[in-house]
């Protein structure tokens, strides 16, 4: 599982009872939990996280012991009104949503471009247990370098993406590393702040965490079940 800073890792940790260690590898640094999953704090952006999560992987996979699942995890903003401060989402797609061109006719996704990939979606069924377990909202999560701080910018990102809930900097950088090794990929967020204009004293932060905690210990059982089959 991996997140962007630590204080989510430990939000995850705090959700199964027993405590972990740290096991350093090659490019990454592995939580492992005895009774749970391995937690990656894989860094801040979509380069980072798929940098740190495909060393996870390599490791993993090199080991004998390769995993069935990865998710992306942590805080994020959500987009009013689907997605409130303190709801949880679960991605059916993960899109980079700034990955293109910038034209006089507007913005281009890299895929109109002829090249590249700029969604993945996780399983359905997968998406649906997790969403009933931790009572999350389902919609897209986008993957932003620049994180938004201007309704115009919001507005603008909502016209491409009408469907989207939440914003975050580090879902496509995970998922493009799964999709690397062939592993299935969700996202899960908590949400801390409104995407729009930049206003620190309206993050609940601390809320968030306390949500992603909460989540998790909701959604274990459904992602041993996934990882067994």
């Amino acid at each position: 599982m991996a997140t962007a800073v630590p204080a989510e890792r430990d939000a995850v940790a705090r959700a199964f009872p027993e405590p972990g260690r740290d096991v350093p590898l090659p490019g990454a640094v592995v939580h492992r939990l005895p009774a749970g999953p391995d937690l990656l704090a894989a860094g801040v952006g979509p380069a980072s996280a798929a940098a740190a999560t495909a060393a996870a992987l390599t490791a993993a996979a090199l080991a004998g012991t390769p995993y069935g699942l990865v998710v992306s995890a942590g805080i994020a903003g959500g987009f009013a009104p689907a997605a409130p401060v303190g709801s949880l989402v679960v991605a059916d797609e993960i899109t980079a949503a700034d990955l293109g061109a910038e034209t006089a006719d507007g913005f281009l996704p890299v895929t109109e471009l002829g090249f590249g990939t700029v969604t993945h979606r996780p399983p359905p069924a997968l998406v649906g247990d997790a969403a009933a377990a931790a009572g999350a909202a389902v919609g897209p999560v986008l993957t932003v370098s620049t994180v938004t701080g201007t309704a115009a910018r919001a507005a603008a990102l909502r016209a491409r993406h009408p469907r989207a809930l939440a914003e975050a900097m580090e879902g496509f950088g995970v998922a493009e590393a799964a999709a690397a090794h062939g592993t299935p990929v969700l996202e899960v967020r908590a949400v801390s702040n409104p995407v729009g204009p930049r206003d620190r004293a309206a993050w609940r932060i601390g809320d968030a965490l306390t949500a992603l905690t909460g989540a998790f210990g909701k959604l274990a059982p459904v992602l041993e079940s996934w990882r067994q089959t």
